[in-house]
């Protein structure tokens, strides 16, 4: 058994048996970074500790009217969403790996997978992902087993905080990462043809991108599938209440970021990843997988039938290494789309739709605004060119209690005047007229 200091002179001792004084063991880290005593202050009455709290709380600037879009969006919750999560037999429950005392949890996940089915338009779901950019990463090595693979194309207009995740995981598995440049704010058709070949595992696109542009991949699954090839395809959940469903253009694996289903923004998280495939690829899913079945006495049930315990004990032949699911996010989600339904999903993304198209006319009514891609549709989200830097321009409106959007230079090195726009359906009609109105006299 290893040897274990459990007093002071017992640490002594063995530091002397390997020649060391105790400031040798973390000779590595800078003496300003170094543990400290807590040096915490002393108890307080739970009256003034509750206020104490509140005053620090206050100090988020929680109150800011948002514009910021990029993969997390501000929508509206219902109070139903968190009544129903936050019961105490869906909150504390645990992995469900003994089915006959978790029919509840079980059932749960298989009615997600399928609303997730339905969504997206593909055949099978899992339940679920850590994240939309581990979805994305999950689902490109999930084409490598299918394919037996090692190259893959992602376009540029793919969401750049996921990409970095993927260049960041992918680093060193000796997987070809091949990034093609738009043309026009889309997917450039041309170099990703050039890019093909019989290496290429699949090709990743997201409708709408990342400049909130729509842009229909049927042609792309075809060209990715005469090579061979997969076709992934990134998505935002509320669009598909109108667009075309990424199962409808061809897509073999669907990811999503699920924040927008009921999710707060929560200043990062916890978030959700989506992941939806063709059922003749279920068993290279990663994941969780519950189903419906019947007992010995016929009577129905629901178990998890792939992707038990085992794969996380499988090391490099697990289909995970993540191995994090996020089930309340899940039910979260669950409960959200079970709320709205069919029509009121369409609905919804109708009127953010709707509202987007509004701010957009109001904006480019400021002298020296224009639209980055003009040509282009767009779900609720769009690119503005501006007269001045974005990133200044953001930081003036902040002080008017507007969060104006996000400054594209921070990822593409030539967009320092572009500021992408994202428009819910929390944003009124006063505050756009408000946005223009501060925009206008800002610039």
């Amino acid at each position: 058994m290893p040897f274990i200091a459990n007093t002071d002179e017992q640490r002594e001792q063995m530091l002397a048996e390997i020649g060391l004084a105790e400031d040798d063991l973390f000779a590595a880290i800078p003496r300003e970074l170094r543990a400290r005593p807590l040096q915490l202050p002393d108890g307080m009455p739970e009256q003034e500790a509750l206020a104490y709290m509140a005053r620090l709380a206050d100090r988020n600037a929680t109150h800011l009217v948002s514009f910021l879009g990029g993969g997390f969006y501000d929508h509206f919750i219902p109070s139903a969403v968190q009544a129903i999560v936050g019961r105490s037999e869906f909150y504390t429950s645990y992995t469900p790996y003994q089915a006959e005392i978790s029919q509840g949890t079980l059932q749960a996940m298989y009615e997600y997978q399928s609303a997730i089915c339905r969504l997206t338009g593909m055949e099978v779901a899992n339940a679920s992902l850590y994240d939309g950019g581990t979805a994305l990463y999950e689902a490109i090595t999930m084409s490598l087993r299918i394919t037996g693979r090692r190259s893959v194309i992602v376009d540029e207009t793919v969401n750049p905080i996921h990409r970095k995740m993927i260049r960041s995981y992918t680093g060193n598995l000796g997987i070809e990462l091949a990034e093609t440049p738009p043309l026009n704010s889309k997917a450039d058709r041309e170099r990703i043809a050039e890019r093909l070949t019989d290496r290429t595992a699949a090709v990743v696109v997201q409708n709408p991108n990342f400049f909130g542009c729509i842009d229909d991949c049927t042609d792309l699954g075809e060209m990715a599938h005469r090579n061979g090839a997969l076709l992934v395809v990134a998505c935002y959940p509320i669009s598909l209440g109108l667009l075309k469903t990424p199962g409808d253009m061809g897509a073999d694996i669907v990811t999503a970021e699920g924040q927008s289903l009921g999710l707060g923004m929560s200043f990062g998280g916890p978030y959700l990843g989506i992941m939806a495939t063709r059922k003749q690829y279920v068993r290279k899913m990663p994941g969780r997988i519950a189903g419906r079945t019947v007992d010995a006495g016929g009577r129905e049930g629901f178990v998890l039938t792939l992707q038990a315990r085992e794969q996380h004990i499988r090391r490099e032949k697990a289909t995970s290494n993540i191995c994090t699911n996020q089930n309340l996010c899940a039910l979260t989600a669950l409960a959200y789309l079970s709320l709205l339904g069919r029509q009121g999903l369409r609905k919804l993304a109708q009127v953010c739709a709707d509202k987007a198209y509004y701010a957009q006319q109001r904006l480019l009514e400021i002298e020296g605004v224009a639209l980055r891609f003009p040509r282009n549709w767009y779900f609720n989200e769009f690119v503005l060119e501006l007269p001045a830097r974005a990133d200044r321009v953001i930081r003036r409106l902040l002080e008017k209690d507007l969060a104006a959007g996000f400054p594209l230079n921070r990822y593409y090195g030539d967009m320092d005047r572009s500021l992408l726009v994202a428009v819910t359906e929390k944003r009124t009609k006063e505050q756009i007229d408000y946005f223009a109105h501060v925009l206008e006299v800002s610039l």
